[in-house]
């Protein structure tokens, strides 16, 4: 979905762009969640493995996605926050923030 105005010459004054991101936005949320309950278990080490596999996700539904065709693979800003069943924060890890 994008919208274009343009002046009477026909020249783009403004755009408006809802790229997939924002189409997806549910359920890349979900499916990031899916995957981070999938893959880190109560106790386990997280490691920046684990995390890649969390990144993944995104991936799926978007591989451009912002900061993605800027950096290198791994290297995205990346937070996970770990809770456990009463949503108390138990483990925050954090990349290149």
């Amino acid at each position: 979905f994008h919208h274009y105005k343009t002046d009477e010459k026909g020249i783009v004054q403004k755009v408006n762009l809802i790229v997939a991101t924002g189409n997806n936005h549910a359920a890349i949320c979900m499916s990031i969640k899916s995957a981070a309950q999938g893959v880190i278990k109560a106790g386990q080490k997280v490691t920046e493995g684990l995390l890649n596999m969390v990144e993944m996700a995104f991936r799926a539904y978007d591989p451009c996605f912002g900061c993605a065709t800027h950096t290198l693979p791994g290297q995205m800003p990346l937070e996970v926050i770990i809770r456990d069943c009463e949503n108390n924060e138990i483990e925050r890890l954090s990349r290149n923030m």
